[in-house]
């Protein structure tokens, strides 16, 4: 097992957490919502073995990373150059950039905004999505067509926050499930993101039983005590964000021309393995699409083995 160092560096005017493990070509693994570090435990542990240095970060309002005050403190180009700012204080020129959940929206803006910084991508359930056509908030509020959508949701500051902080411990259960009790809470055929009829909140949407089996009590504990601490604010502005993030991508480039890596989860009901069909148009170097049979959203926890194996596969050639 690999020895995990914690370090902390100062980027982009925040002091951000870091995990790393091994040396080699350089890693970094960007956790999604309502996550940690600790979510890429996991590939901290296998990945150093096959002499790459990976590096998991708490990313921008999560654990014991800087969580700012103001609301628009977390647009892409903020979480980006958090990523390139710690690259810098590391000593870093390049890496390859991994990225689940929201975690992967910052992997695929990273290869946009910072090209001569990350050298391929891997994406973790989140596909690479085209510009929008309009505010991110205005086509969910089209797609939800009067029904409960967790991201539209989640855009007052202080209501989810009152909600999930009540009981910490129940509202990361609620998510933390085993894929076909997750995919349950779904609205069967809708779009993604929509959670049934309008009203209530999502806990009434999230089932109040025992986290899933991919958490151990004690791995359960990590997440649930520094959610405890900090509470959901940070990770919650992430969404609050959205529209300000596509309003600031007007200029990037339509397309990643980094070699990348799609990996998508079978049983993943927000981040569907379809979402993924036809992104070569806009990836054209996509090497593969690997789907793990089994999976449900937190995929790197869930199925560990495959999807390192993945990702070893799609960097042998850089393997120390």
């Amino acid at each position: 097992m690999a020895e995990i160092i914690h370090k902390f560096v100062e980027t982009n005017g925040i002091r951000m957490h870091v995990a790393e493990a091994g040396a080699g070509y350089p890693v970094v693994l960007c956790h999604g919502f309502p996550e940690l570090w600790y979510s890429w435990r996991h590939q901290l542990n296998t990945l150093p073995a096959a002499g790459f240095r990976v590096i998991a970060p708490d990313q921008r309002g999560y654990g014991e990373t800087s969580a700012p005050a103001p609301t628009d403190a977390y647009t892409q180009r903020h979480l980006v150059a958090d990523i390139t700012g710690m690259l810098d204080a590391l000593g870093l020129a390049q890496c390859v950039i991994v990225g689940h959940d929201w975690g992967g929206a910052v992997a695929w803006n990273a290869a946009l905004m910072a090209p001569d910084r990350v050298t391929r991508v891997v994406g973790v359930n989140t596909p690479f999505f085209p510009r929008a056509p309009m505010k991110p908030t205005e086509l969910m509020k089209l797609i939800a067509g009067g029904k409960f959508h967790y991201i539209l949701y989640f855009q007052p500051p202080g209501v989810a926050e009152a909600e999930l902080e009540r009981d910490v411990r129940r509202s990361l259960r609620g998510f933390y499930q085993e894929p076909r009790e997750f995919a349950a809470a779904m609205d069967p055929g809708a779009a993604p993101g929509v959670w049934g009829p309008a009203g209530g909140g999502i806990l009434d949407r999230l089932p109040d039983r025992p986290h899933g089996g991919f958490l151990t009590a004690e791995d359960f504990d990590v997440f649930a005590q520094a959610f405890e601490r900090t509470g959901f604010r940070g990770g919650l502005n992430w969404y609050r964000c959205i529209d300000q993030s596509w309003e600031e991508s007007a200029g990037l480039a339509p397309r990643v021309t980094q070699p990348a890596l799609m990996i998508t989860a079978e049983l993943d009901p927000v981040l569907r393995p379809e979402l993924c069909n036809g992104m070569e148009a806009s990836v054209p170097n996509l090497r593969k699409t690997v789907l793990i049979k089994g999976a449900g959203h937190w995929t790197q926890q869930e199925k560990p083995a495959e999807v390192n194996a993945a990702i070893l596969e799609f960097l042998q050639d850089l393997r120390g």
